[in-house]
């Protein structure tokens, strides 16, 4: 699911915003934000991104 966001993205020039809990797939996105108490927050490092097939 997230090699075909990726994917699109690419393919169309244009962001995908996933909001999630889930801290497996974090690192497979190139910028990572966090949000706290209602204002948004750049993680330091920038995830790894996956190389679409």
């Amino acid at each position: 699911m997230i090699r075909i966001l990726n994917r699109m993205a690419r393919q169309y020039q244009t962001a995908v915003i996933v909001v999630t809990h889930d801290e497996k797939i974090i690192p497979t996105f190139q910028r990572i934000y966090h949000i706290r108490d209602g204002r948004t927050h750049k993680e330091a490092g920038e995830g790894r991104g996956l190389e679409c097939v």
